[in-house]
């Protein structure tokens, strides 16, 4: 066991937003529990990473949409690094574009795994530890996509605008327990998966934020940093949209 005092599970952190939450919670002093749904080299380098920077971490393999195995990974990370009181739940899956009369129960079953099973799971997992301490963080990633109506991604939208009624219902429920529920909603970060963009489609968004560039996975893990940070103990229940004022109106 290495530090029970400040361990965050960060979910899908192998690469993009997660790693870069990851990184930067382990810098501010967090033990992170690296947690992928395939393991492999991406997860272990993002460990490594932490370690060079004489920061502590290890990588735990678990499909977080998955109730046996998400109960196995807060168990396996608990025995490891001692008891989650940082929960980053940033897993996500495909987002694929689908038309209104193509779409299917299933289309919809499909984003609510990510967006309310796995969030659902992940909580009850690691609550009974956080109510022990009566303290906990949980920082539910989501996106500025409820803003945005976009067509062909209402299952994805609606998943999202669940996973913040989740955010705002938790945050009042287990706010005597003192634990913080939040959501943090960023725009259009690139990240690795999206290296074949065509640079014509990054430039039309682009025109449209109002600071004018498209921001960095850091940003974002600012954010959350700050979220799970002693600086954030009076804030429950809230969304914050990290997109460089994409949506304003």
């Amino acid at each position: 066991m290495i530090d029970e005092s400040r361990v965050a599970l960060v979910t899908g952190a192998s690469r993009g937003l997660g790693a870069s939450m990851a990184r930067r919670l382990a810098a501010d002093g967090w033990t992170v529990a690296v947690n992928s749904r395939s393991g492999g080299a991406a997860a272990d380098q993002v460990v490594d990473d932490i370690h060079a920077a004489g920061g502590s971490a290890a990588a735990f393999t678990a499909d977080v949409t998955d109730e046996e195995a998400t109960a196995d990974l807060v168990a396996r990370v608990t025995r490891r690094l001692g008891p989650v009181t940082a929960l980053v739940i940033n897993a996500t899956g495909p987002q694929p574009l689908v038309a209104m009369e193509d779409l299917t129960w299933q289309t919809h079953l499909d984003q609510l795994a990510f967006f309310v099973k796995s969030p659902t799971l992940l909580v009850q997992a690691v609550l009974s530890g956080m109510k022990e301490r009566n303290c906990g963080r949980i920082v539910q990633i989501g996106s500025d996509i409820v803003d945005r109506a976009l067509p062909g991604m209402s299952a994805y939208v609606a998943a999202k605008e669940a996973q913040f009624g989740l955010t705002r219902t938790w945050a009042r429920e287990l706010g005597p327990s003192g634990i913080t529920v939040n959501l943090v909603a960023p725009g259009w970060i690139p990240v690795e998966r999206h290296s074949q963009v065509p640079e014509e489609e990054l430039l039309a968004y682009r025109s449209d934020v109002a600071l004018g560039r498209m921001g960095n996975p850091d940003e974002v893990a600012a954010v959350v940093a700050f979220l799970v940070s002693g600086a954030a103990t009076f804030i429950t229940g809230e969304r914050i949209t990290v997109n460089g004022g994409h949506t304003l109106r």
